[in-house]
């Protein structure tokens, strides 16, 4: 049967090539569009690596011109801690997580380079307020102030580029390049290692990461300061209200926005969306004409044959079987499309294409081949039914 249906369709060949090049197109469209969602879904559902709830980011700015001496705001961050409803305050850079700032640098251990990690500065009090959880190690102490090294603490996936599975607490490492001086506070000690962390979006993957702490310098050279703190459950507007008459009470002149971390997050998230969204519209736009134009195909074909599926009828072949037939027909024609299509969609992997794993390319083959599956059996179907309803004597008649 196999092998009557390949010579069916290699006598038929001008016009099943139309119907491999569609089913060939629309697999690559399919296994596109898998990447992306299978990707994104991925990360959706990985765990972020620290707790946004509860937490607000404060970017404290001095006056016009103005200096923020060390005194002065350690001075706001202890009355700010003070407030009811605040449990922690502390001190980092501006690349918050969730907002389109960032801050990253290559990295190297014994000649080793890292891809591009996200570089955070943070104080001691950090790790409290953003709840990581350390795998290794322990985080930043008042008894690292005299360290010959700048402490940092790094993530799973950093440690595992730099160092493998050999130990890493206690590792010294530099920026890739230096610079023509470079000074001790460039050389990094690791004192911890934490989980990795999804800072950029929900959707996105996690990035190797370095948190370098905080120098116990003076700080007149700031002109702001960017604050996280982490609040009780339930605390809302009259606490922000309060945050910034705190700040501008102590020194007159400072001010300060008050932004919830989860507010960020939702507005980063559907900044997100927008591009996967239009590309699951554009695919199933595509697809939609894909199909409509195999139906037309199928149609068209089985018009221009009733002549031998009426032979076929008067000879003792059966509409189940006549049926059959074409369905057959077109799952053989949508195996070559598949193949094609897959020899193609196996590069991404085999090349390492866009630095996915290659779990997200496999799944997206396989939900591109059922996909593709389904589609044409589905528009195979009715053609199909109309063909094993044709009865010979009409269909030999017309002739």
């Amino acid at each position: 049967m196999l092998r009557h249906l390949f010579t069916l369709i290699w006598n038929r060949k001008r016009a099943n090539l139309l119907l491999i090049s569609e089913i060939f197109f629309s697999f690559v469209v399919l296994f596109g569009v898998g990447t992306v969602l299978i990707t994104t879904a991925k990360n959706y559902f990985a765990p972020h690596g620290f707790n946004y709830e509860q937490v607000w980011r404060l970017e404290v700015r001095a006056g016009q011109n103005l200096k923020m001496p060390r005194a002065e705001l350690d001075d706001v961050l202890r009355q700010v801690k003070a407030l009811p409803g605040v449990r922690t305050v502390t001190l980092t850079s501006g690349n918050f997580p969730f907002i389109f700032n960032t801050n990253n640098s290559n990295l190297a251990y014994k000649g080793k380079k890292t891809p591009p990690a996200n570089n955070y500065a943070a104080d001691d009090r950090y790790a409290e307020a953003m709840q990581l959880h350390l795998r290794e190690g322990r985080w930043f102490a008042p008894a690292d102030d005299g360290s010959n090294h700048r402490p940092v603490v790094i993530s799973q996936d950093l440690r595992k580029i730099m160092f493998g599975d050999g130990p890493a607490l206690g590792k010294i490492f530099t920026y890739s390049e230096p610079g023509p001086n470079p000074k001790s506070e460039d050389e990094f000690q690791v004192m911890g290692v934490v989980d990795n962390v999804r800072m950029e979006s929900d959707f996105s993957a996690a990035i190797p990461s370095v948190w370098l702490r905080l120098l116990p310098y003076d700080t007149t050279h700031w002109e702001t300061a960017n604050v996280l703190v982490r609040v009780a459950p339930g605390q809302g507007g009259e606490l922000q209200e309060k945050i910034a008459r705190t700040v501008a009470g102590v020194t007159r002149q400072w001010t300060t926005e008050v932004r919830v971390m989860d507010d960020d997050r939702l507005h980063r998230r559907r900044y997100t969306l927008v591009p996967v969204v239009g590309l699951c519209i554009m695919g199933l736009f595509l697809i939609i004409n894909v199909a409509l134009g195999l139906f037309g195909v199928l149609w068209y074909n089985i018009s221009q044959r009733r002549a031998e599926i009426g032979l076929r009828r008067a000879m003792g072949a059966t509409g189940a079987g006549i049926g059959r037939q074409f369905l057959g027909e077109t799952m053989v024609v949508t195996t070559f499309g598949v193949v094609l299509g897959g020899l193609l969609a196996a590069q991404f992997p085999l090349l390492n294409a866009f630095d996915l794993p290659v779990q997200p390319y496999l799944l997206a083959i396989g939900a591109a081949a059922a996909a593709v599956y389904a589609i044409t059996a589905l528009c195979a179907w009715q053609p199909s039914r109309l063909a094993a309803a044709i009865q010979p004597a009409t269909a030999l008649r017309e002739e």
